[in-house]
């Protein structure tokens, strides 16, 4: 567990209960003080690392919420924001997409082609 250091990439994941999907920020520290490191978002951490159980072992509170925390960037993070970035975008496809008849015919012959592999 390290103190953060300027150009330190982080991130954090937000939920708004448990059905939503996890919405990933990415952010880099652009400067420190005493106690604070401050992310180029603007977001305020204080520079002591904590014990998370979050999302990883290790994680840096929000100066003023504690109950939040960023921690360094991971490759199992970055695809994790991936995946749910796909997520949210399939989605938000289909809420804002009014099929047609023929759409909808097309998308239920798929699925029974699919369910006659199965």
């Amino acid at each position: 567990m390290r103190e953060l250091v300027v150009g330190d990439k982080l991130y954090n994941v937000k939920q708004n209960g448990f059905t939503d999907f996890a919405r990933y920020s990415f952010s880099e520290v652009v400067a420190l003080t005493k106690t604070l490191a401050i992310l180029k978002n603007g977001v305020r951490l204080y520079n002591r690392p904590r014990i998370s159980y979050i999302m990883e072992s290790v994680g840096y509170s929000v100066a003023r919420k504690k109950g939040v925390h960023w921690h360094l960037v991971s490759l199992k993070a970055i695809r994790n924001a991936q995946i749910e970035n796909q997520k949210i975008e399939v989605y938000d496809w289909f809420e804002s997409k009014k099929f047609t008849l023929k759409e909808k015919q097309m998308i239920y012959t798929q699925f029974k082609k699919l369910e006659e592999v199965k």
